[in-house]
């Protein structure tokens, strides 16, 4: 009897612990989700490279599999208008229930998070339907720095490219 009162605390206790870290979980991902919002729907689809220089951090690297290597913030960013051009624009979609977020911590102390997900890829042009150009996934590493969150580093990767269009 002793031993299933016991048992019956632990089992009320760990559930409590859970629900906890699944909450502080679900923060995590839609604070990250909106991140990830304000750097692509504003950011990336509208060259609005002021989204870029508030939530990237200064140690950034960018790794793309068609695309190269970036190792620099300002790098980064210089190619953003480059997408934005008078007759052209290319647009991101995330795909809808593809991301993920895994906390990071130190010690027990958070630091950071990856976040990984599928983004589509659009093309828009003067006169033309927007249009498919590719799907790839997608890997973001989120640090905490001074208490904001911080893209540190992003994998692109895995790009496919619709058949009409190769």
């Amino acid at each position: 009897m002793k031993n299933g009162i016991l048992l019956f605390i632990f089992l009320i206790l760990y559930s409590v612990g859970i629900s906890q870290d699944i909450k502080a979980i679900q923060g995590i991902f839609n604070e990250l989700k909106q991140r990830d919002s304000l750097l692509f729907s504003l950011g990336y689809n509208l060259c609005d490279t002021t989204q870029f220089r508030n939530l990237i951090s200064d140690d950034f690297e960018f790794y793309h599999d068609k695309g190269g290597f970036l190792n620099s913030k300002e790098a980064f960013i210089q190619s953003i208008p480059n997408l934005c051009k008078m007759n052209y624009r290319a647009t991101r979609v995330l795909v809808k229930g593809s991301l993920e977020v895994f906390p990071l911590y130190n010690n027990g102390l958070l630091y950071g998070a990856v976040q990984n997900g599928i983004h589509e890829f659009y093309g828009e042009e003067v006169g033309k339907p927007k249009y498919l150009t590719s799907t790839a996934k997608f890997t973001h590493v989120w640090i905490l720095e001074s208490g904001n969150w911080k893209l540190k580093r992003i994998l692109s990767f895995d790009h496919e490219v619709p058949l009409g269009n190769k």
